[in-house]
């Protein structure tokens, strides 16, 4: 059997181009190389699974690269190129500061600096996890980071920026890498897709990207946990189950019972969500966004604020049009008001019901009458 590379490997980006939701550094890198700018360090900031080792690879094969592109990407093809693309050059080194974090591992890569390279123009290295290091190797490291040879370069990486020293902050151009937002997740999980010939809906794929919070890599190990799951396919109600988390059919179903004025169906449908697990937190928050989901819906102007299928916008618009902007407007001042209460309350579950009934007797309390003036007694 051939051997599986899970997709974040298989599908990581080897130019800057490829890399994604990360314009504003990519571009700043390769105008750095074009005008020979480069900098003796680089701090790369940011959430997990966002870019920053790939980044980091991309530009020390970029700056060592013979021939690069008008566009200052690497080419692929040069000796440098290639010997890293195999994991054989010996200009490129990436430590990983969460096994070496002693002073004795940064004495002899300081020792390691010293020597110029055989092959190519720089020795860069790259110290993944950098806020690792025990305080006394941050110190063997200063003076090396501020002035190395001219040869050398180093490219740290951290999630935990707070925990570097302001000395090491000071020798270092820091760039901060944002989470990856849903859009951009979902397309590059629909190229991945049809790379693979899997098939999928839209929503299954927004699902993946919400539960990854930001992280292309999360998103892609989720996206092969759910292509097992499914056997070769994704569907919205697979990664729902799988994921424990609820569908827009579920929320839909529950508005319609909310709107009917059913306590007693309502009431039903929320034991079935509870006995699935789900978080009650998690349950009001998506409460609260399917309703916006709705409002949003309502109006054509906003109606591509949805991130979902055209299919499923129908149905929200149906929806939406069915219970009328001022019970949607009523909704979402409970659940919203419930959500921000909700670590507050003993009882999770009551407070959950009690938000459910509150809303479902919206619709079973008598209009308010305009009452008439108060007679005006002559003075």
């Amino acid at each position: 059997m051939e051997n599986f590379v899970v997709s974040a490997r298989k599908y990581r980006p080897s130019t800057f181009d490829s890399v994604i939701g990360q314009d504003h550094i990519t571009s700043t890198l390769k105008n750095a190389i074009k005008t020979n700018q480069l900098a003796q360090a680089y701090l790369f900031c940011g959430p997990r699974g966002v870019g920053k080792t790939t980044c980091a690879r991309i530009l020390a094969k970029a700056i060592n690269c013979t021939n690069p592109t008008p566009d200052m990407e690497p080419c692929n093809e040069c000796e440098s190129c290639r010997s890293f693309n195999e994991n054989a050059s010996m200009n490129i080194m990436e430590i990983d500061a969460a096994s070496n974090n002693s002073v004795d591992a940064i004495r002899s890569l300081v020792d390691q600096v010293r020597i110029p390279p055989q092959t190519g123009k720089y020795k860069v290295y790259i110290i993944d996890e950098v806020h690792m290091l025990s305080q006394a190797a941050f110190n063997a490291f200063l003076k090396t980071l501020e002035e190395p040879p001219s040869y050398c370069k180093f490219i740290l990486a951290t999630t935990e920026r707070h925990k570097i020293m302001p000395t090491i902050l000071s020798r270092c151009q820091c760039y901060d890498f944002r989470s990856i937002g849903i859009e951009d997740i979902v397309k590059n999980l629909k190229h991945v897709a049809e790379s693979e010939g899997i098939s999928y809906d839209l929503e299954s794929l927004t699902m993946i990207a919400k539960q990854a919070q930001g992280g292309m890599r999360d998103a892609l190990s989720i996206f092969d946990q759910m292509v097992s799951f499914g056997g070769g396919k994704l569907t919205a109600q697979d990664c729902a189950k799988n994921l424990n988390v609820l569908s827009h059919e579920d929320y839909l179903k529950l508005v319609d019972l909310l709107r009917a004025g059913d306590i007693a169906k309502t009431m039903l449908a929320y034991q079935d969500i509870y006995a699935r697990g789900i978080n009650g937190q998690h349950f009001l928050t998506g409460l609260s966004e399917h309703v916006r989901n709705l409002l949003v819906a309502h109006d054509p102007q906003t109606y591509k604020l949805m991130d979902m299928g055209e299919e499923t916008r129908s149905l929200f618009s149906q929806q939406s049009v069915t219970c009328g902007l001022p019970l949607l407007l009523r909704y979402l001042d409970l659940s919203s008001d419930f959500e921000f209460r909700f670590k507050e309350a003993n009882n999770k579950r009551l407070f959950v019901e009690i938000c459910l009934m509150k809303m479902a007797s919206i619709v079973l309390q008598p209009a308010k009458q305009a009452q008439p003036a108060a007679p005006v007694r002559p003075s």
